[in-house]
């Protein structure tokens, strides 16, 4: 057989050919398989208990939710969702453990607003706030109310902001640490009233609330479930709830908005995340399971009672809700010149 050039030019091009669809054929039937096997991860899911991290000390406004949704999936799923807290360095401890934890949905991550705080407040964080976590559930949310010490002598947010310009840093307002909502909630509110307070950080809600109850501290921000009884004992003034609509559990206190600061809006939520590259089906699931007992009476309720509204979303939604709170938390450091102190 003689071989000239064209006959070489037409072998080689019918061999490429051969490998091109080869290649191609090997593709599909790796890339079916590997999403048999995801669909067959998801319909599996949960095959082991399943760890939630929480980031922040325990019996807060993060730990309490947290809590009433590890036992809703356990239910649900027949397998031990479980709560495991590791606070220390404003979050970030717990919140690092889960960016490095392996993808596969058996370590979640049940996060708060600091989440965005610390994401614009500490600068060498190990992890990224936004780009190492695949967003689940948006689960609650909630107000922090303006509270004083009968002693302050102030009735009114009006009459707050009057006295603190008369006596510049003389007030101290007490939060649950550096870096907290509480804390960001005091500055933000100290910026838009053009007043100067002096942030007073806590190791955590307890003993802070504690000495704001017994006036060692003046001025705080706590949750509507710690304030109630102190209200109804006399041992703290409600002056406004943070958020922008009134609270449930006390419809007669105004929000600050309404007490004198157009636009002022500070609001406690919580959510679920999971490591980035968990399973999307794995995400899906999560998340429906989640939406369908947020809609239940009895779990309203008892978010309720911990201060907090449901608010389901899709993992979609949730995420673009993270960054505009990432966006506007940002924005109040900024402005105010909050640090961590």
């Amino acid at each position: 057989m003689i071989f000239n050039d064209q006959t070489v030019k037409k072998n080689l091009s019918s061999n490429k050919r051969m490998l091109n669809w080869q290649a191609l054929r090997a593709l599909v039937i790796l890339s079916g398989a590997s999403l048999l096997a995801a669909e067959a991860s998801a319909q599996s899911y949960p095959s082991r208990p399943v760890r939630i991290v929480i980031p922040l000390s325990s019996g807060g406004t993060t730990d309490i939710p947290g809590r009433i949704i590890a036992q809703r999936l356990t239910d649900v799923f027949g397998q031990q969702f479980f709560v495991e807290n590791r606070p220390g360095a404003g979050g970030t401890i717990g919140t690092d453990f889960v960016a490095k934890s392996k993808p596969d949905g058996y370590t979640l991550l049940m996060m708060a607003t600091p989440h965005v705080i610390t994401g614009n407040m500490y600068k060498n964080l190990t992890y990224n706030t936004l780009n190492d976590f695949a967003p689940i559930a948006r689960i609650a949310s909630g107000p922090y109310v303006l509270s004083v010490h009968p002693s302050l002598g102030v009735n009114s947010v009006k009459e707050l902001i009057a006295l603190a310009r008369a006596n510049p840093r003389k007030i101290d307002y007490v939060s649950s640490g550096n870096g907290s909502l509480q804390h960001l909630t005091g500055a933000y509110f100290a910026h838009l009233a053009g007043i100067e307070l002096t942030h007073v950080p806590y190791k955590g809600s307890a003993p802070a609330q504690q000495d704001l109850v017994a006036g060692v501290v003046k001025l705080g921000f706590p949750g509507t479930p710690i304030v109630i009884p102190h209200v109804k004992s006399g041992r703290l003034k409600p002056l406004a709830v943070t958020t922008s609509q009134r609270s449930p559990q006390m419809p007669d206190v105004p929000t600050v908005a309404e007490a004198g600061l157009p636009g002022f809006e500070s609001l406690s939520w919580v959510g679920l995340m999971a490591p980035l590259g968990t399973p999307a089906d794995i995400v899906v699931k999560l998340n429906s399971e989640i939406v369908k007992m947020l809609n239940l009476p009895e779990v309203q309720q008892q978010l309720q009672i911990s201060g907090m509204e449901a608010t389901p979303n899709s993992p979609d939604e949730f995420g673009k809700y993270l960054r505009s709170e990432y966006d506007k938390w940002g924005k109040v450091i900024r402005d105010s010149g909050a640090t961590v102190n």
